[in-house]
């Protein structure tokens, strides 16, 4: 199945590189209670581009919508039921839900603002967007090694000015700190544990790996596996292996209501 036949959204095609997404990609709990947090007193949430459903606030009542039929097909039973639509076209009424969240998901979209625009029309109160900041990317060291990847993520993040700009009003941004053993596998969750970024199935779950040719995980692979061995990566950034969290590239970004 490809990205035409699967309906993903973006320049990804979950279609493919979706499957086993959630074996890799489980919502981190620190993570979730950011999220959580953010959403304050919302009995009612949206969420755009849900994906498998990961960070779906459990205790609340929630609309999903994910264009892709490979990531619908894999949220659990107690994930919200789930509707095949795209951001910037929402099948919901003006001001019919209290909240609307999005994570990992504003990079993938064919028309930012129209996305935004959407989630604006459709809630009474606040917009929470999870997301990574293109200026903090490089904080990462996989610049060292594949650079390449990180150019790929800065030309897809849209910046955090255009963010607040698209979803008007007043909007605060934090960056959200990575715990070492972070249960969801984007590239910044090894920050610590550079060996599990060498399984290709952990690369396949962040979109960006998709992007770059066999060329560059190649390259990758056999230069962190040298330095890993000689210990050369170590030399630069073992402290890392000790550190309870990484101030990195995730931000979470939270738009008040507007009028």
């Amino acid at each position: 199945m490809g990205a035409r036949d699967d309906g993903s959204a973006g320049d990804a095609d979950y279609g493919t590189i979706g499957h086993g997404y959630t074996r890799h990609r489980q919502p981190e709990p620190s993570i979730a209670r950011v999220i959580d947090h953010a959403l304050g007193a919302a009995r009612t949430v949206c969420n755009v581009g849900a994906g498998a459903g990961s960070y779906e606030p459990l205790r609340r009542r929630v609309v999903a919508v994910e264009p892709s039929a490979t990531m619908r097909s894999q949220r659990t039973k107690d994930r919200a039921p789930c509707i095949a639509a795209s951001a910037e076209a929402l099948p919901f009424a003006t001001d019919s839900v209290d909240a609307c969240m999005t994570t990992f998901s504003v990079h993938q979209w064919a028309d930012l603002e129209a996305g935004l625009t959407e989630m604006r029309r459709v809630t009474r109160g606040q917009v929470v967007v999870l997301t990574c900041d293109p200026d903090r990317l490089d904080l990462f060291w996989l610049a060292d090694y594949a650079p390449e990847v990180l150019a790929v993520e800065a030309a897809r993040y849209p910046t955090l000015d255009r963010l607040s700009a698209g979803l008007g009003g007043s909007t605060v941004s934090a960056v959200v700190p990575i715990p070492l053993d972070c249960a969801d596998g984007f590239n910044e969750a090894y920050f610590g544990r550079p060996e599990k970024l060498l399984d290709r199935s952990a690369r396949r779950s962040c979109s960006a790996w998709s992007l770059v040719d066999g060329e560059v995980h190649e390259r990758f692979e056999n230069e962190l596996r040298r330095d890993l061995a000689d210990g050369s990566w170590d030399r630069r950034h073992g402290h890392l292996r000790d550190e309870e969290s990484f101030a990195g590239s995730l931000v979470l970004m939270v738009a008040a209501p507007v009028g």
